[in-house]
């Protein structure tokens, strides 16, 4: 039995020493060992090392890719609109060294450094542009400005490295957002009602000139059949005068049939004196 306590002693004062003289890294992260409040080394690959128990210390750093969703601010735009904008950052520490002196190892360190820089470049580029670009899918653009001038300010003075800034939303103050949203409907019906009387006014304008067109037309075919008919109407009489002369008698008596043709064609009744010219020829065919 004592034995066994023994036993059980030294286990648990060599996994004490253990502890004490070694320290694991893992794949998601790296180590800073300090000491004396000086950084003497960095781990940055996986794997069991070794330190000197109550002199140096251990600080685990993140080595992934993390997201920070930066507290929700108010912009100015260029046009003098109030926004509220919610946005996100990616970012992963690029220099545990400087990481670790400017910020003490700790997440929240980094995560407010990115929130007063990222807040500040995004309030300045979004001050520069309307609401409607801001809205628009050119804030990708602007978005892109404002990660290259954070990077760069993060990884010169804090050791992260700004992968992306996104916005997640973008709303108007909620006193604002009815005021400017009547001034909105207020300007689309203005527009509306503009291209309306724009439109109308080409309506007119074309309606008008198809009338126009019309008439022209319709007088332009009508002088060309007044012509044409006069010149059929000269021809026939041409035609008819050259007959007349060629033999008057049978040109009478052709015009008295035709006449008859069409005056008796539906049992018309027609009361002549006896010596009319009109029955000569009739009363000589029922002579016959």
């Amino acid at each position: 039995m004592r034995s066994l306590a023994i036993f059980v002693g030294i286990v648990v004062i060599a996994l004490i020493a253990f502890n004490l003289f070694t320290f694991t890294v893992d794949e998601t992260r790296k180590a800073v060992v300090i000491q004396f409040g000086e950084i003497v080394r960095i781990v940055e690959s996986p794997g069991l090392y070794s330190k000197i128990p109550f002199v140096q210390s251990v600080t685990y750093l993140e080595d992934r890719i993390l997201n920070y969703d930066i507290q929700p601010q108010e912009v100015l735009t260029y046009d003098q609109k109030r926004l509220v904008i919610d946005n996100y950052a990616i970012w992963r520490i690029d220099d545990p060294r400087l990481f670790v002196e400017t910020t003490g190892g700790r997440l929240v360190g980094g995560q407010s450094k990115i929130d007063e820089i990222v807040y500040s470049d995004l309030r300045n580029i979004l001050a520069k542009h309307t609401l409607d670009e801001i809205v628009s899918a050119e804030r990708i653009e602007y978005l892109r400005e404002v990660t290259e001038l954070s990077r760069a300010k993060l990884l010169d003075g804090f050791g992260i490295f700004l992968i992306d800034v996104r916005i997640k939303r973008a709303d108007l103050p909620s006193e604002i957002e009815q005021a400017v949203f009547s001034r909105m409907r207020s300007e689309r019906e203005r527009i509306a009602a503009q291209l309306r009387a724009e439109g109308e006014e080409q309506a007119r304008q074309i309606t008008s000139n198809a009338d126009k067109e019309v008439v022209i037309i319709l007088a332009e075919a009508q002088k060309d059949a007044e012509k044409v008919r006069g010149e059929g109407d000269a021809q026939a009489l041409e035609i008819y005068a050259g007959a007349y002369n060629q033999d008057p008698d049978f040109y009478r008596f052709w015009r008295t049939l035709e006449s008859y043709k069409i005056a008796l064609a539906t049992n018309t009744r027609i009361v002549l004196s006896s010596d009319s010219d009109y029955l000569r020829y009739l009363e000589s065919m029922l002579g016959k």
